[in-house]
């Protein structure tokens, strides 16, 4: 009989431990992830919020594709400003080119497995580009190609195009 009220008791605290989580979560998400953090330390796994857990390392992954594709995004934005609108190059847009590049650079240095993903984030972030250029140029969809006119290889080359390091 004792053994039976103490795995009922147990069963209550890990329910309750658990309840606890989804609360905090809901809450506090830092006091939250501090929690996590202090019982995957300490491998009390049982107390763990798995459910919410899992959903957190998902959305770091997908956190990181969209940092990507948006990075994308602007840079093809310009490098079509840069094409398309040859009179109006300046500082400003070399400048945004070069810094995304280099954050692009460093973004699949530290996550080289999204190399995997350039093809179908180019895809994306060509959409992302054409409505940043719309909105910032008189240009309009009809003015430029449906397709990322750019390979990946020229969209990552610090050189191309030729004439962005000659002004």
């Amino acid at each position: 009989m004792l053994k039976s009220q103490l795995e009922q008791k147990t069963s209550l605290e890990l329910k309750t431990n658990i309840d606890l989580s989804n609360d905090l979560y809901e809450i506090d998400f830092y006091a939250w992830t501090q929690e996590q953090s202090a019982l995957l330390s300490r491998g009390q796994w049982q107390s763990l919020d798995i459910e919410n857990l899992v959903e957190e390392i998902e959305s770091l992954g997908k956190q990181q594709k969209q940092e990507l594709r948006n990075r994308l995004g602007v840079l093809i934005g310009h490098l079509l400003k840069w094409e398309f609108q040859p009179e109006l190059r300046g500082k400003s847009w070399r400048s945004t080119i070069v810094e995304q590049r280099d954050r692009i650079t460093l973004h699949l240095k530290d996550n080289p497995s999204l190399k995997s993903y350039l093809d179908e984030a180019v895809i994306d972030a060509y959409r992302l580009a054409l409505s940043l250029v719309v909105r910032e140029t008189p240009l309009d969809y009809p003015d430029l190609p449906s397709d990322c006119p750019f390979a990946i290889a020229q969209i990552l080359d610090p050189q191309f195009p030729e004439d962005l390091r000659s002004r």
